[in-house]
């Protein structure tokens, strides 16, 4: 599958996709990132795509369910934690879920990518392409998840603003 088939993908089926992972979720913010979470491994997982063994749409939203069922084992215990730390986190305005639907484009967001800071980068590396669980970063990195969560956090806000700035 190439580039421009996962953005065709994207273009005719991210807001059926989001649907369904809101109503799997119940929550708005969880979605986006597991829209995105879906599209950027699919974008990097392209090569093991296999028509034989079913459509685009069924591959993908196998992935989908995979990156759900991800956020089901390690949601709840993260979300007990954060709140109580009181670790509010960042609400997604309708404009940044606009945006995220322009992340189709490998080239540009390899490129983005390359140049986010070193910390923001390896995160939203090992997040996203890498599939690797917050915790499991944060031990490697010798940090907190919550600081790890952050750096994706703002890595993927940086990525969405500088994508919006180029369209």
């Amino acid at each position: 599958m190439t580039p421009a088939e996962i953005e065709e993908l994207y273009r005719d089926h991210a807001r059926r996709l989001a649907g369904y992972l809101m109503r799997a979720t119940s929550d708005a913010e969880v979605a986006a990132d597991l829209t995105a979470e879906t599209f950027a491994a699919a974008l990097v997982a392209r090569d093991r795509y296999r028509p034989e063994l079913g459509a685009p749409t069924t591959w993908l939203y196998g992935i989908a369910s995979h990156k759900l069922s991800d956020w089901r084992r390690r949601g709840y215990a993260e979300d007990r934690a954060r709140r109580r730390l009181g670790i509010e986190r960042p609400a997604l305005s309708d404009a940044d879920v606009a945006e995220l639907s322009r992340l189709a484009d490998e080239v540009t967001v390899v490129e983005l990518l390359e140049e986010l800071p070193a910390e923001q980068r390896q995160a939203v590396r090992a997040r996203l392409i890498d599939d690797r669980a917050y915790g499991d970063i944060a031990v490697a990195e010798g940090v907190s998840e919550a600081a790890i969560r952050q750096r994706v956090s703002r890595g993927l806000a940086s990525l969405r603003q500088r994508i919006g700035g180029e369209r």
